[in-house]
């Protein structure tokens, strides 16, 4: 497949000597990782559609955004250094739902949005997504969401490239000029603005009725997991495979504000590991841009040695001109690429104490995140049925 091709002006940054040591850092002949570009057009640039008024009641849903998922890259074709990004690429699942659920917020669209590391019974709507190629030039998504019934509101892919003009002068970290991280748009800021504007598209469509039915199956769906016993007996699925609510309790009984209480008590929860998420891409954002900013320098320029290599026909001369140049090519490819593999190497050093204090003890519980979220749904089930007696084990 041909590469998709780059549609951004870009800057000459060999006029300087800084922008010299920068292209001889990254001109590599190849990436170190080769991952093939699905031809996906490219989303272009989007404006987010915000609500000019606050949104109603049923309008409001709660969304969650898992970690994403990470491409696997070929085994058979894993070369010296390819750990190294792949390392990079699983570190991006952590903190890329961070900038979509900003996105998210920024639209006043919905109720609470909320990274987080599984999937919860107690959201009306959950966000999936893989990284399916990630640079400073590229990114493509596959995105999935689901509503709390099982109805898909969208499954697409999008991509979107960035140029040298998404990279202010800032982001090369010199002397002169510093990183400025709250005024900084990310490159790829298009690909979470059309994600948003096609979620509320799909809700748009489904009106009040069955938004507020997926309101509701939301509150049965998270009983029936606390106490299947008591509470599975509401939901059944109906022709189409779909949730529904066949039966519910009176307003007043009191199991459902024993229920609503411990719903209560794990949104406090998760709102804590969403926070959890929000302060590693914090933390790391400086050096992820500074990464992003060597990564596109280095795809920009491999693309300008295949096209001078074609323009002065190396591949097929013979003379001893050539086959000098062709050698001096070669010579300084495996130099940069070695040089940008240390970088990448350094930049997951200087994620390392970061990504260590999102697995650190949350609420007294130990283990990673994701076990952190297992067990802290395991204490509210246990705390329910000391409080009401009921069985949560469905058995």
């Amino acid at each position: 497949m041909q590469p998709i091709s780059c549609h951004q002006s870009s800057k000459n940054f060999a006029n300087s000597c800084f922008g010299c040591l920068l292209l001889l850092l990254c001109s590599c002949t190849t990436s170190p990782i080769q991952r093939e570009l699905i031809a996906i057009e490219t989303v272009g640039d989007v404006a987010l559609n915000q609500a000019a008024a606050t949104p109603t009641d049923n309008e409001l849903l709660e969304v969650g955004i898992l970690v994403f998922a990470a491409n696997n890259i070929d085994q058979e074709r894993y070369q010296l250094g390819d750990w190294v990004f792949d390392e990079i690429l699983q570190n991006e699942t952590q903190f890329l739902p961070h900038l979509l659920k900003q996105t998210l917020l920024e639209s006043n669209q919905w109720g609470a949005v909320r990274v987080i590391p599984e999937s919860d019974p107690s959201l009306d709507v959950l966000l999936t997504g893989e990284i399916i190629n990630s640079d400073g030039r590229n990114l493509i998504l596959e995105i999935t969401a689901t509503d709390s019934s099982g109805r898909q509101w969208l499954k697409q892919s999008y991509a979107d490239l960035a140029g040298f003009s998404d990279y202010p002068e800032s982001t090369r970290f010199t002397l002169e000029d510093s990183f400025d991280a709250r005024n900084f748009t990310d490159p790829f800021q298009d690909i979470y603005n059309q994600i948003a504007n096609d979620l509320l598209a799909a809700r748009n469509n489904l009106g009040d009725e069955i938004l507020a039915e997926i309101n509701l199956v939301t509150q049965m769906k998270y009983a029936s997991d606390l106490a299947p016993d008591t509470f599975s007996h509401t939901l059944e699925q109906d022709a189409d495979g779909l949730l529904a609510v066949t039966s519910l309790l009176a307003d007043n009984d009191p199991m459902l504000a024993r229920v609503a209480d411990i719903q209560y008590r794990h949104h406090l929860f998760i709102d804590t590991v969403d926070e959890y998420y929000e302060t590693l891409y914090n933390d790391i954002k400086p050096a992820y841009v500074l990464w992003r900013r060597y990564s596109i320098d280095e795809v920009i320029e491999t693309e300008e040695t295949q096209l001078e290599a074609e323009v002065n026909n190396y591949g097929t001369a013979s003379s001893f001109l050539s086959l000098s140049q062709r050698y001096d090519r070669f010579k300084w490819s495996k130099i940069f690429e070695r040089e940008f593999i240390e970088l990448a190497s350094g930049f997951n050093t200087e994620l390392a104490p970061a990504m260590l204090e999102l697995n650190t003890q949350v609420h007294g519980l130990n283990g990673t995140m994701e076990q952190q979220y297992r067990e802290w749904r395991g204490v509210l089930k246990s705390l329910f049925e000391l409080e009401t007696g009921q069985s949560t084990s469905g058995n």
